[in-house]
């Protein structure tokens, strides 16, 4: 498995194209998305400005669009190329292909999660404490974990035809309701309700709590914790159905 895991690193890294896209994107949405507002321009309802709450907005997003993007398409193509295959004559367990798929995401999430923060501190003057940006890296770089693990399943769950419109109907989705685009706040009251249960929401809420020097909601954490069970849960189990069918 670590083994694997090492080949997940290397391969990750070495894909120039899509970390350049991954690492900037998210960076030019935030200088689109806040390049009209002043500087103590606040987000109704959240007490932050809309620098620092859009700041959280598209690191989070950058992180989602690493994890959930990379890992899907590259896992129904494995599945193609015969790749799969060839580990099913392994002893390696499903829980091992997931960990190793996830750890291998999170390598290419964490420099779009530090760009953005780069491109807030020194285009929008965002400032906050050293523990403040350490707190922010590690947490929103450990909840990219959660949809390291979606993209798994989505990659198992779908067809090389299929992945990349059911992923990309599934993470635009996922941002838009889960308030990375726009502040859930502005949304009618019955779509906050149910923003409030997506993990993307969550997600972001907890670096927000963070820049507020505020302890995490429960909820929020409960979310998250109970999304990567699920979501790691079943890329192993679909992971392990398709070895079967060999």
């Amino acid at each position: 498995m670590n083994a694997l895991i090492k080949l997940e690193l290397t391969r990750a890294l070495r894909n120039k194209k899509f970390l350049f896209f991954s690492v900037l994107y998210p960076s030019l949405l935030f200088l689109i998305f806040g390049g009209t507002a002043g500087a103590n321009e606040k987000v109704t309802g959240s007490g932050l400005t809309v620098a620092t709450y859009l700041m959280v907005s598209m690191a989070s997003f950058g992180a989602l669009t690493a994890v959930l993007m990379g890992n899907s398409e590259r896992i129904a193509k494995e599945r193609e190329n015969g790749w799969v295959r060839q580990l099913r004559l392994t002893p390696l367990p499903g829980r091992g292909y997931v960990l190793a798929k996830t750890a291998g995401a999170a390598v290419v999430s964490l420099p779009s999660i530090i760009m953005v923060f780069l491109v807030a501190a020194a285009v929008k003057d965002v400032r906050l404490d050293a523990w403040q940006w350490l707190a922010l890296t590690g947490v929103i770089w450990a909840g990219s974990l959660v949809f390291a693990a979606l993209g798994v399943a989505i990659g198992y769950l779908a067809s090389g035809d299929a992945v990349r419109p059911i992923t990309m109907i599934i993470y635009f989705g996922m941002s838009l309701l889960g308030g990375l685009w726009m502040p859930s706040t502005t949304f009618p009251q019955w779509l906050q309700d149910i923003a409030e249960w997506l993990p993307t929401h969550a997600y972001a809420a907890l670096g927000r709590a963070i820049e507020q020097s505020q302890a995490p909601s429960a909820q929020d954490i409960a979310i998250l914790a109970v999304s990567f069970v699920l979501f790691a849960g079943g890329a192993a189990w679909l992971y392990r159905k398709d070895t079967l069918k060999a």
